[in-house]
């Protein structure tokens, strides 16, 4: 059988203050996936590009032949698999999300059919769950494009928010690894008061600056205050990264995801790669990879 081929775009998990709420697709990096069926067992056959040497080669641990396989279950089929890799493995840029995504929407594509995105979603979710634990902060993004609010796991519903904003994202990442499940032993179960009604305050006016384009109210909302106090040990010289992106020009500045990459959003392209330059200076000695996008209108979607 012929092979089906998909591409999901990277995305920011918690965009700053959401956490495991919002999350925004980024242009121009993401994961490919091809899925061919089989009757006989699920096998990945080649994995290529970022970290490719890192991606598990059983299908019972690669997020795109599971998620794969999980939106083949129904049908009776299984999926033979090869991924390229763009996004780093555990570099806070959504790659097990883009993987899962992308493996299930190539699953679709291969049974003949227009992929069903509630079961793109529960696909997805099944592979992220696997590697990454079990949110849709990135899989709703990277299937939807835009800025996702994903409002319940169980069940699965998330939705599209608008996005009427011309800016950029700047995306740097050291060459440290940060994995999803160790950020998230660092945080606590509960927080105080105060907090938690700050942070709901500046979720919902970042996902209000975003629509409207309104950059003081980015400026003002972009601060999370319940994962970064906690994780930004975690990221060398995170601080002075921080710093050098807001004294370069950006509207805010955080950690995405779990980090270790560290994203700032510019006014425009050119101000978005002042800021990743600057970012990638103040982490000094520390190697760092780069890369400066718009904000993706499209999510998933087939590769020709």
């Amino acid at each position: 059988m012929k092979a089906s081929t998909a591409f999901a775009p990277g995305s920011i998990g918690n965009v700053g203050p959401g956490f495991d709420v919002l999350g925004l697709a980024v242009d121009g990096i993401g994961d490919t996936v091809s899925v061919e069926l089989t009757r006989g067992e699920s096998r990945v056959t080649a994995v290529t590009g970022r970290d490719a040497e890192l991606v598990p080669r059983d299908a019972t641990r690669n997020c795109a032949a599971i998620a794969a396989n999980a939106y083949l279950r129904p049908f009776g089929f299984r999926a033979i698999v090869t991924v390229e890799k763009g996004l780093a493995l555990a570099g806070g840029m959504g790659g097990s999300a883009a993987s899962s995504v992308a493996g299930a929407y190539a699953a679709a594509l291969a049974l003949g059919q227009g992929p069903v995105i509630a079961d793109v979603l529960a696909a997805a979710l099944e592979g992220e769950s696997a590697v990454a634990g079990r949110h849709l902060d990135n899989i709703a993004p990277s299937t939807l494009g835009g800025l996702a609010l994903s409002r319940s796991t169980d069940p699965i519903d998330v939705v599209r928010l608008p996005v009427n904003a011309p800016w950029w994202i700047a995306m740097v990442t050291p060459a440290v690894r940060v994995q999803t499940k160790d950020a998230r032993a660092l945080l606590p179960e509960s927080c105080d008061t105060a907090t938690w009604i700050q942070q709901m305050a500046n979720t919902t006016a970042l996902a209000h600056a975003l629509a409207s384009g309104d950059g003081e109210l980015l400026r003002r909302s972009l601060d999370d205050r319940y994962a970064e106090p906690h994780r930004a040990a975690l990221i060398p010289r995170f601080t002075e990264v921080k710093r050098a992106a807001l004294e370069a020009g950006a509207l805010g500045c955080t950690i995405s995801g779990s980090g270790p990459t560290i994203f700032a959003i510019g006014v425009d392209e050119a101000g978005a790669r002042r800021c990743a330059e600057a970012m990638r200076a103040a982490f000094g000695s520390i190697d760092s990879a780069l890369h400066v996008g718009g904000i993706a209108q499209e999510g998933v979607r087939a590769v020709r």
